[in-house]
């Protein structure tokens, strides 16, 4: 279908094909910045700010909140020091950054032929002309190496267990094209971070650990739920262009699937902390601010509002990155001896 797709648009003008971008839809992920601190950056630097999605940094933070919930639980559960939690973060925060910009940058560079068929992506850089293709690779190329360079302040067997996301990530845009589930794929490299941060405290196989892997499913869900609001944005174009996803698939269906894996999330939240004896601070503030916030998207976003669902993904989701940071926080910071049950 790519090749399809890129035969049509080089038959347009500009390599866009029929490019009618609203500004209100430009600035959700487009290629168009709302202004703000990206205004006061040389106009050479901005294509590439809109490229890594830092502006709103949502995207930047969605990969860095698993690794950060990672140290968090390996940390609680190990009783580490505040000197290792910091420097572990710290280094994790470095890389996520460059991780961040290396897979959006890939991401735009493989699905350029497609986003210059929706309206809301016709004007990211690429398909705009402000980056060419070659300069996006060498970009993702230096960005990818950047961010491999905190993996050597980290322990060796953090090396192995990034493999997963760096595969899923580099499948990631082709998954558009092969399923309707691309945002299984997504969840499963972005929420491998827990893993990561696991493994970068010194757990040596946290995939064996019943209360991370229950840790990492409600992530995933969670991923799957916002990315699914997100991917309604586009959903009028991406019928027309063919690209496939939950959003696509399910339709007039979407909200009942959202509140499946939402009660899903739940429950294995509540398994996180079951499995790992936690205490009263972590269901109250992780589990019960999940439920709270996830659930209040769940329930209020207008699937068929891309303003709505732009809102939610771009700020709801700062809700429940706190609640899940909070509840591990406090139970690290307050260790209480003795579970809640």
């Amino acid at each position: 279908m790519s090749i399809d797709l890129t035969m049509e648009v080089a038959q347009k003008p500009n390599g866009i094909a029929n490019c009618k971008p609203k500004s209100s839809l430009s600035t959700q992920y487009g290629g168009i910045h709302a202004g703000g601190w990206v205004d006061y950056l040389p106009s050479s630097f901005v294509p590439y700010i809109q490229l890594c999605r830092l502006s709103p940094p949502a995207a930047f933070f969605i990969i860095f909140f698993p690794h950060f919930f990672g140290v968090f639980h390996a940390a609680s559960v190990r009783q580490s020091s505040v000197e290792d939690v910091l420097r572990v973060s710290l280094i994790l925060l470095g890389g996520s950054f460059f991780c961040n910009n290396a897979s959006h940058a890939w991401n735009d560079l493989i699905d350029a032929p497609v986003d210059k068929l929706v309206t809301r992506t016709c004007t990211r850089p690429i398909p705009r002309g402000a980056i060419t293709p070659r300069a996006a690779f060498i970009f993702t190329c230096i960005q990818a190496v950047a961010a491999a360079f905190f993996l050597l302040l980290l322990p060796n067997g953090t090396s192995l267990a990034t493999v997963p996301t760096i595969l899923g990530t580099t499948y990631y845009p082709y998954a558009k094209r092969h399923t309707h589930f691309p945002q299984v794929v997504l969840g499963l490299c972005l929420t491998w971070g827990i893993m990561i941060g696991s493994s970068a405290m010194g757990v040596s196989e946290p995939w064996m650990d019943e209360s991370t892997l229950s840790l990492l499913m409600a992530s995933i869900l969670w991923v799957i739920i916002f990315d699914t609001v997100y991917a309604h944005q586009d959903l009028e174009d991406d019928l027309k262009v063919g690209v496939k996803s939950t959003a696509v698939l399910l339709q007039n269906y979407a909200r009942l699937f959202l509140i499946v894996l939402y009660l899903g999330m739940s429950a294995c939240l509540f398994a996180c902390g079951y499995y790992a004896n936690m205490s009263l601070a972590f269901y109250s503030v992780t589990v019960g601010g999940c439920f709270l916030s996830v659930g209040a998207m769940v329930f209020l976003v207008d699937l068929k509002d891309p303003a709505s669902c732009w809102s939610w993904f771009s700020q709801g989701f700062w809700m429940t990155g706190a609640a899940i940071s909070g509840g591990l926080l406090a139970e690290y910071v307050f260790p209480l001896n003795g579970s809640f049950w």
